[in-house]
C-alpha cells in the first residue's frame, strides 16, 4: 500500500526578509554611475547628496564623507531621521552581512565632519580670491551681481542679515551655526556675512551645506534652493 504524503509547504518569505536581502544585495553591487540607493528609504539619489559609510577591518562603522575610502559603501540619504533609523534598527549590520560596531557619537561625527568640509571650501575660496566677508563687501557683491552664494552665521543679527540681502532675488543663501566658526576660515574672531563668486567652489559649498542641513536638522534658510527673497520673507 502506497502512502500519499502531503506536499511540503514552503514557509512564505516575509517582506522584512526580502528587505534584508535587498540591503545586502545593494552592497554587493558595483558602485557605478552618478546615483546611489539609500539602504533605508530605497530611493536613488545623486551620490553627492548622500552620506557614504564603510565598515573598518575591525567592524566599526565609519563615515566616508569624501566617498573615497576602500570597501563597499553603505549609502544613506543625508537626513537625520534616516541616519537614526540606520543606527537603531540594525541596518548597518544587515547591509554588511555581519556584526558591526556603531560609534555612540556617529551623528556628531558626521555633522562635525560636514561642517569642517564647508569651512575647508571657504578657506580654499579665500586663498583663490573667490570670497569676501564683512557687511560692506558682501553688500557690494550682492548689489553688483557678483555674488553666487551668500553665507551667513546663524547667531548674527537677524536684522543685519536681512539688510545685507535687501533687494536680492534668486540668490542662494546658506547658514552656518556660528560667526566664530565662519570667522576661522578667514583668520578672524568672527564673521557673520560672506559672499562667494559663482563657480565650482560655490557649488561644492552648497552641496556640503545641504548635507549638513539635513543631518543637523538645520532646515529652512540653509536650503540652497531657497532664494534670498524668500529668506527675507521667512525672517532670516
Amino acid at each position: 500500500m502506497v502512502m500519499k504524503t502531503q506536499p511540503r509547504r514552503r514557509r512564505p518569505t516575509s517582506e522584512q526578509d526580502n528587505t534584508h536581502a535587498q540591503d545586502a544585495d545593494d552592497i554587493t553591487q558595483e558602485e557605478r554611475g552618478p546615483l546611489r540607493r539609500c539602504v533605508v528609504t530605497r530611493v536613488r539619489l545623486p551620490k553627492e547628496e548622500m552620506i557614504r559609510f564603510v565598515i573598518s577591518p575591525d567592524g566599526v562603522v565609519i563615515p566616508d564623507l569624501s566617498a573615497r575610502l576602500p570597501g563597499r559603501g553603505i549609502w544613506l540619504s543625508a537626513r537625520a531621521d534616516v541616519l537614526e533609523t540606520a543606527r537603531t534598527r540594525g541596518v548597518f549590520a544587515r547591509a554588511a552581512r555581519g556584526r558591526v560596531v556603531i560609534p555612540p557619537d556617529l551623528t556628531h561625527l558626521v555633522v562635525d565632519g560636514l561642517l569642517r568640509r564647508m569651512m575647508d571650501v571657504a578657506g580654499l575660496a579665500r586663498r583663490a580670491g573667490q570670497i569676501v566677508c564683512g557687511f560692506a563687501k558682501v553688500r557690494e557683491w550682492v548689489v553688483g551681481g557678483r555674488a553666487g552664494l551668500v553665507i551667513q552665521a546663524a547667531d548674527g543679527s537677524p536684522d543685519e542679515r536681512k539688510r545685507v540681502l535687501s533687494g536680492a532675488r534668486d540668490l542662494p543663501v546658506t547658514v552656518v551655526p556660528t560667526a566664530s566658526g565662519l570667522g576661522a576660515a578667514f583668520g578672524r574672531d568672527h564673521v557673520v556675512h560672506a559672499a562667494m563668486l559663482h563657480g565650482e567652489l560655490a557649488r561644492r559649498f552648497r552641496i556640503e551645506s545641504e548635507r549638513f542641513a539635513g543631518l543637523s536638522g538645520r532646515t529652512g534658510p540653509n536650503s540652497a534652493e531657497r532664494s534670498a527673497g524668500r529668506c527675507e520673507q521667512a525672517g532670516t
